[in-house]
């Protein structure tokens, strides 16, 4: 990746997802945009500003429906996490928890350092056409300023549970009481595809490396119900794979 695409794609980042900078800030900064079927929905977000031309140009968009992966010997990814204070931001879009330094995600030889994580109802990505109710994108980067992204379905009870009772009702809020241990975050299966892709919301940047696993975690309807009454649909529709390669570990 070179240096101007790099800095572009750290850019679109800081703007879906506020890695840095306060919340407040993050969720007024640009144009309005919003999942609705209006003006500012996900089929007119490649008309807000010519910085989000690649929602509606982009060839390699994401989220994807999941399917027919070619099965491949990929590198391996260890996942490093461990327990993060628990602070929580409402960033207009989205619940989102910033993770200090010291979890990461390594592929092969590669190490990404987790940002942040954050969630979308219903899931973004469909595995054979199949939704589910809750998706958390965990959003990692590594030393070059590549971006690498874990989807995981569904939700683990009791983690969800210490976000859901702090998480703020107001965008532009924060709020933060304990810690979590992130690993209750995960399915034990780490079975995954591997795919190239963008960020699933404005500027919608392409280069981001996307790595999703199929093993759904449990999540109670009332977990649901808590979090569709802040969001009640914050999920970008499926995009075409065109012509990319999905591959599905062994």
């Amino acid at each position: 990746m070179n240096r101007r695409h790099a800095l572009k794609l750290l850019a679109g980042a800081a703007a879906a997802c506020p890695l840095c900078g306060g919340a407040a800030q993050a969720a007024s900064a640009g144009p309005h945009w919003d999942y609705g079927t209006g003006h500012g929905g996900p089929a007119h977000w490649g008309q807000l500003s010519a910085d989000f031309g690649a929602c509606s140009s982009g060839m390699q968009q994401s989220p994807i429906d999941l399917k027919s992966g070619v099965r491949a010997e990929l590198k391996p990814v260890r996942l490093a996490y461990g327990q993060v204070p628990l602070k929580v931001v409402n960033n207009g879009h989205t619940i989102q928890v910033d993770c200090p330094d010291g979890n990461a995600m390594t592929v092969g030889s590669e190490t990404f350092k987790l940002l942040q994580f954050h969630f979308h109802h219903p899931s973004e990505h469909r595995l054979d056409g199949r939704s589910f109710e809750l998706e958390r994108h965990f959003v990692h980067r590594n030393g070059a300023g590549d971006l690498a992204v874990l989807g995981v379905f569904g939700a683990a009870n009791p983690v969800i549970d210490a976000i859901w009772r702090v998480m703020p009702a107001e965008a532009g809020e924060a709020a933060g009481q304990g810690a979590i241990d992130l690993n209750g975050l995960l399915p034990q299966e780490r079975q995954h595809f591997l795919y190239h892709g963008s960020l699933t919301t404005p500027p919608c940047s392409e280069g981001v490396h996307w790595r999703v696993l199929p093993a759904p975690m449990e999540i109670s309807r009332e977990q649901v119900a808590r979090f569709a009454a802040l969001f009640p649909t914050n999920a970008r529709p499926v995009q075409e794979l065109r012509r990319r390669f999905l591959l599905e570990s062994r």
